[in-house]
């Protein structure tokens, strides 16, 4: 028998390859279109730098009585931050917790601040030495902040 002249050739198979060059090329248009969205929509300006109260808690050392130490409070109009000599301040914490001295009338059972030393603190005994040349002072306070030009010193007497 004689083959049959006719008889179609088997398709030609494409390869994978144009396939995949057109996956990669979609996929690099989809990573710039999506790298030039997000840069776009970033503002020229750095963003500045926010300054706020220091984070850190300080310490709670006293000379004679728990209660004479504080953080700072929001409020700057009561914010022992802003206290000068002269003026006194109160603890509105509960016992056992972390002081809370707020700025206040000058009455019993508050503080009055006999010495505010501005400047490095380098701790308790520091605090100590500090109102240990104050005559009269009964409590101490410090503030240790990261910025040393924030940290000051309170020497004070408890008004009864």
């Amino acid at each position: 028998m004689a083959a049959y002249a006719g008889q179609p050739a088997p398709p030609r198979r494409r390869g994978r390859t144009p396939m995949i060059a057109a996956l990669i090329v979609v996929l690099v248009l989809a990573v710039v279109a999506g790298t030039g969205y997000y840069l776009l929509g970033q503002d020229d300006e750095p963003n500045p730098t926010v300054v706020s109260a220091p984070t850190q808690d300080p310490p709670a050392p006293t000379a004679a009585s728990d209660d004479s130490t504080a953080s700072p409070t929001a409020n700057s109009s009561t914010d022992p931050r802003f206290v000068q000599q002269g003026q006194c301040v109160r603890n509105e914490a509960s016992a056992g917790s972390k002081p809370k001295l707020l700025i206040t009338d000058c009455a019993p059972s508050t503080y009055e601040v006999l010495r505010r030393v501005d400047g490095t603190t380098s701790g308790e005994k520091d605090a100590e030495a500090k109102c240990a040349r104050v005559d009269g002072y009964t409590n101490w306070y410090f503030y240790d902040s990261e910025l040393d030009s924030l940290d000051f010193v309170l020497c004070l007497k408890r008004r009864d």
